[in-house]
């Protein structure tokens, strides 16, 4: 750059964590005591956390602005995602931010996630500042922690200067940081004046014209379309007269109708930006995350925001079941098509492409998780659709088959290690590592392919009788493991419509795990249980006792059926075979065979085995 400049009078930073390991909860501190809001006045914990499924969840999903004043600075705060899932978020939020603030927590140390935006950060040369958060934790190790903090950054191949970095430590929900794990804090202006002193001001070239690189996408019903990011270069006024340069160089003219910049929480109006600052712009349709808005005079494209490729794709179609319609307002194929086309405008990690039949699409993401959640978005908002098994993008190099690579990281008792190892290595995993604290609790690193994780989370669950975390990244594609059995039982499917009865589910119960109870709908192809055995088995919930005239002492006692845990999901996802689907309405989550014909599925069983035979 020809003419460096600092603008001091801002900070934009960026807080990346793992999962669960504090950010938001630090954020709401940091706005509390910054004077954002009046004493005494009544606050929702993680106020970042706006949307209902983050709330429920407990997890941070799309990646949130804010800012807060500190000392005649103002403070621009990412808040991003720590899943994995979600490195979609991550990348487009990174490009707005100068400076990052790594969050660990001082019990479990640096995890997969950790890892992956840590990566992602270095990677674009932000300054860096690391808090060990939870150190008031019982387990709490924070000098092991920082430890490990180090042979991360090491891995990761640091520069010297991005390995001297400051370092505080922090109860986040308490709102106190202090320079020792011994001492008590009163309060976090400790880590507020060290963003202001060791975050430089964003840069930029005086003698250049207005740039400014779109990092995020919103919506306003009164002004259209809004395109969210920080400006690189020059300053830009309402009712300027601009252009955004597209993909592929091509060019859309714009009027800036509004301009607003981030004040707390909410975002203002302001007839001028400055250099720096992340600002929100009205006034153009037809934009895209990645796209550059500049001047007329000189239009300039700044470098595209890059994406890792997608690594799962899951088929979603309009739901065909005999009971579709009844439970949601949404359930057109075009409705499906421009839901998700609205996804791949807002999130820049899902990909979405039409398929041979004219009811379905193809959607490509990072990982079963974020395309549960996706589902989950769109069975609240009213629709009805139906959706078959994530299955993971395969790639052939060079004439060899690829697929990706996970790098699991597995915590668990001593005593569960035994079954983990054998459960992962019947899934083509290879252990990597093993480290025992001595607490009674091993920390164990396997090479898995991202496959083999897909359904396996509830198994582990199980296995670990819920004591056992289990996180994961992706590594990149490796040579591919060969096939292996994901589910070893079959599916109970009903062969008739109507409604479950008691004496009819009371009379399967033997034969596996129902998931309805007595009045659900059932359809034929609709699948009611989980078979004990491999095989599938039509059967009929709907079969009622036969009335005699002769009664018996004993006979006619009330039958009592065993619990059902309600079905997820996640769960279902991960539970249904190649030619099984999910159908998800905003009531029920059912599964159900693709062919729903028992008739159909015989004779294409037949077909299958007499094609094995003359094989």
């Amino acid at each position: 750059m020809s003419n460096k400049v600092y603008n001091n009078g801002l900070r934009n930073i960026a807080i990346i964590a793992h999962v669960d390991h504090g950010k938001t909860t630090l954020v709401d501190a940091m706005f509390k005591q910054s004077g954002l809001f009046r004493e005494g006045q009544d606050v929702d914990e993680r106020i970042m956390d706006s949307m209902d499924l983050e709330r429920e969840r407990g997890i941070t999903i799309a990646a949130k602005n804010c800012s807060v004043c500190w000392k005649d600075t103002k403070i621009n705060i990412i808040d991003t995602p720590g899943h994995a899932d979600f490195g979609g978020e991550v990348e487009r939020s990174l490009s707005m931010a100068d400076g990052a603030i790594l969050l660990v927590d001082a019990s479990e140390g640096p995890l997969p996630q950790t890892r992956f935006v840590l990566k992602k950060a270095l990677e674009q040369k932000l300054s860096l500042m690391v808090v060990i958060n939870k150190v008031d934790r019982q387990d709490a190790r924070p000098a092991e922690v920082l430890n490990e903090i180090y042979d991360l950054f090491i891995d990761l191949d640091a520069s010297e200067e991005q390995l001297d970095f400051p370092l505080l430590y922090a109860i986040g929900r308490d709102g106190i940081a202090m320079e020792s794990p011994d001492e008590r804090g009163e309060n976090l202006h400790i880590l507020l004046d060290m963003i202001v002193e060791h975050v430089p001001g964003p840069v930029h070239d005086p003698d250049e014209p207005f740039q400014m690189l779109v990092s995020d996408l919103s919506y306003s019903d009164y002004v259209g379309r809004l395109a969210i990011g920080k400006v690189h270069h020059g300053v830009a006024k309402s009712n300027d007269q601009l252009l955004c340069i597209a993909d592929g160089g091509r060019t859309v003219p714009l009027k800036v109708t509004k301009l607003q910049t981030y004040d707390g929480l909410q975002v203002v109006p302001t007839d001028t930006c400055e250099p720096g600052d992340i600002v929100v712009i009205a006034g153009i349709e037809d934009v895209h995350i990645g796209d550059t808005i500049c001047t007329k005079e000189s239009p300039k494209a700044l470098p595209r925001i890059t994406v890792d490729e997608p690594t799962v794709s899951m088929r979603f179609g309009i739901n065909t079941s005999p009971l579709a319609g009844q439970e949601g307002k949404l359930v057109q194929t075009n409705k499906i098509r421009e839901r998700l086309h609205k996804e791949t405008l807002l999130n820049v990690a899902i990909q979405v492409e039409d398929t041979d039949g004219r009811d379905a699409y193809l959607v490509k993401g990072r990982g079963e998780f974020q395309m549960a959640i996706l589902v989950e978005q769109m069975r609240r908002e009213g629709f009805e659709l139906s959706v078959g098994r994530p299955e993971v993008i395969l790639k052939y190099e060079d004439g060899q088959k690829t697929e990706p690579i996970e790098h699991l990281y597995v915590d668990c008792d001593e005593s569960f290690m035994g079954i983990v190892t054998e459960k992962i290595q019947i899934r083509k995993g290879r252990m990597t590592n093993m480290v025992n604290h001595g607490t009674g609790r091993v920390r164990l690193e396997f090479s898995v392919p991202s496959r083999a994780l897909i359904g396996y989370r509830d198994e582990f669950l199980t296995d670990t009788k819920g004591t056992g975390i289990m996180n994961s990244y992706l590594e990149g594609y490796g040579e591919y493991r060969g096939e292996f059995t994901s589910r070893y039982t079959g599916s109970l499917v009903a062969d008739r419509s109507g409604k479950a009865v008691a004496y009819g589910l009371f009379n399967l119960e033997p034969r596996g795990r129902i998931f309805v109870v007595p009045g659900d709908p059932i359809y034929e192809g609709m699948i009611i249980g989980e078979h004990n055995r491999e095989n599938d088995i039509n059967v009929n919930p709907a079969k009622e006792k036969k009335l005699t005239n002769m009664r018996a002492s004993g006979k006619d006692e009330a039958v009592v059926l065993t619990p059902v845990k309600p079905m997820t999901l996640e769960y279902a996802l991960n539970f249904i075979k190649d030619d099984e689907e999910v159908e998800v309405t905003p009531v029920s989550i059912r599964l159900r065979k693709t062919e729903l014909s028992a008739l159909v599925r015989h004779r294409e069983e037949g077909k299958k085995k007499k094609g094995k035979e003359n094989g």
